[in-house]
């Protein structure tokens, strides 16, 4: 009797089917929430960055910069609206009913949707640039870009609409206990978007950038075997194919890091949900998170443009007439 006075429900009324409240030592509640706070508003700040160098100044609306932008808009709403969600999940009872529960749950299938999908659309990019330069003007353009942009953030919303689509009809349908926050799908739902989600994009995402790999491993080997430079088209052949190279490896960083912070979740749902306990679930919802923040670094270390761009920003310069027309690359 002495424990279970103890034990705090989120509706007490429901004394069978609530949940817990959470159990976290006061002190250390605040020290984690400080920490997921900052890294939420530092996440924010760095891709909001990116969001204003490239939307800002015209000489970057390259169609490369396009899809590193849609990227940048998925990891601001990460930092944004996930990050703050999800310290008031794990730091609270789920108070805020049905229909906000939904939307955090539909916006966290399309960020995530999204994120992937531009992956893919990267990873397209690259192969393209590198195994078939000839025709990349051609076929990679701005407009294309953007309207397969704009395509898989309206396929992005429409999946995460079908995928939940149970969870809107039958609300706090949970698997667990009323006062948590937490997407109810039944099996055939949770396979769909396994193989949607995961197992078809990073398939995709490795066959282009193994073929990527293979090309720009034997472009290299090309330009270090040519002694002299024949004549001023091949100079500038040989100068163009240089950018391509280092913009695949920067991107190939990127895609690696995506990969490393967005497997563990796919990986710990192929061994079974029954391995999914609360330290397990924070880490890897962690992991994905800990991604949107690393990208902009990893811009800021590869590219001189947006470090150019941040000095710009900072300094106000950007508020100048005729600063969209600032040369940065």
């Amino acid at each position: 009797m002495e424990m279970e006075e103890k034990v705090e429900l989120c509706f007490p009324e429901l004394l069978n089917t609530s949940c817990r409240k959470p159990t976290l030592p006061w002190s250390e509640a605040v020290l984690v929430n400080t920490l997921l706070s900052s890294f939420s508003l530092i996440t924010t700040a760095l891709n909001l960055l990116v969001i204003i160098s490239v939307s800002h100044f015209r000489q970057l609306h390259t169609p490369t910069n396009i899809l590193l932008l849609s990227l940048a808009v998925s990891d601001f709403l990460v930092g944004l609206l996930l990050m703050p969600a999800q310290i008031f999940r794990k730091s609270s009872c789920w108070f805020l009913g049905d229909l906000l529960c939904f939307l955090y749950n539909c916006f966290s299938f399309i960020i995530t949707s999204a994120s992937i999908g531009d992956m893919v659309l990267i990873s397209v990019d690259r192969y393209v640039a590198i195994c078939d330069p000839l025709h990349y003007p051609t076929r990679i353009t701005v407009r294309r870009v953007k309207l397969s942009v704009c395509l898989c953030w309206f396929f992005s919303l429409l999946y995460s609409c079908v995928i939940l689509k149970d969870d809107l009809k039958q609300p706090r349908q949970y698997d667990f206990c009323y006062g948590k926050c937490v997407p109810f799908m039944d099996y055939s739902s949770k396979v769909v978007d396994l193989v949607i989600t995961f197992i078809a994009p990073v398939t995709v995402i490795v066959v282009l950038y193994m073929n990527v790999f293979v090309v720009a491993v034997s472009h290299a080997r090309a330009m270090r075997s040519q002694v002299t430079i024949i004549s001023h088209q091949a100079s500038v052949t040989a100068t163009r194919r240089k950018s391509e190279l280092k913009a695949a490896r920067t991107l190939g960083v990127l895609v690696v890091v995506f990969l490393i912070c967005f497997c563990p979740f796919y990986c710990v749902s192929l061994l079974g949900d029954y391995l999914m306990n609360v330290s397990s679930e924070s880490y890897v919802v962690n992991m994905f998170f800990l991604n949107s923040c690393i990208n902009p670094v990893i811009y800021s270390m590869f590219y001189p443009w947006f470090r150019k761009a941040i000095r710009l920003i900072i300094t106000l310069k950007i508020l100048q007439p005729g600063s969209c027309e600032t040369k940065m690359l």
